[in-house]
């Protein structure tokens, strides 16, 4: 517990997105890291397995069937978040047979570059689907999952096209190339 009154007065101090990946490094395994590649460049994910084990083992499982390669960032927001998950082909897994998540509420912030589960408005749905924030939410803090921190190539996201503004739907959105995950034995 005094760990994590520590942290979250060192994230209260962050400034920006800069110094909160360096804040939350001791979070996950070696072990834990995702590698994004979109067509304007690699985004890299840091996972968080110690404070939400089962989306983290849920979204590891999912990048290793390539359940995401190909996948489009359906719903993007200016100055909010872009959410990816949703096919729109059939897929090796069909999400209405995966089992929901329940909620791993955590104290972590969304910040700028922070990964949440996305669901629907019962805590305890969430399944496939996430989103990246763009800048501060304050109002998703111990609503949603946060079990991720993009460390690297933020840059990409901020490029994703952008969908209407009410409900950030995206035509001819762009997609995923490639997830993989990153191990200490990957070359």
């Amino acid at each position: 517990m005094n760990r994590r009154l520590f942290i979250g007065g060192c994230l209260g101090l962050c400034a920006g997105a800069v110094a909160l990946p360096a804040a939350l490094k001791w979070l996950g395994s070696a072990d834990d890291t995702i590698e994004m590649e979109l067509n304007s460049g690699i985004v890299t994910i840091k996972l968080f397995s110690d404070i939400a084990p089962n989306h983290v083992a849920r979204v590891k499982t999912l990048v290793q069937s390539k359940f995401y390669d190909g996948m489009p960032f359906a719903r993007v927001i200016d100055g909010f978040m872009a959410q990816t998950g949703e096919p729109l082909q059939n897929t090796r897994f069909d999400p209405r047979v995966m089992p929901k998540l329940a909620a791993e509420i955590n104290d972590l912030p969304f910040e700028r570059g922070t990964i949440g589960m996305a669901r629907s408005r019962n805590p305890h749905s969430a399944c496939h689907q996430f989103f990246i924030t763009s800048t501060r939410a304050r109002y998703l803090d111990q609503n949603y999952t946060v079990f991720g921190q993009v460390t690297k190539g933020m840059e990409w996201v901020d490029k994703l096209r952008r969908g209407d503004a009410e409900l950030g739907t995206v035509v001819n959105p762009d997609v995923i190339k490639r997830m993989r995950l990153v191990t200490t034995h990957t070359v």
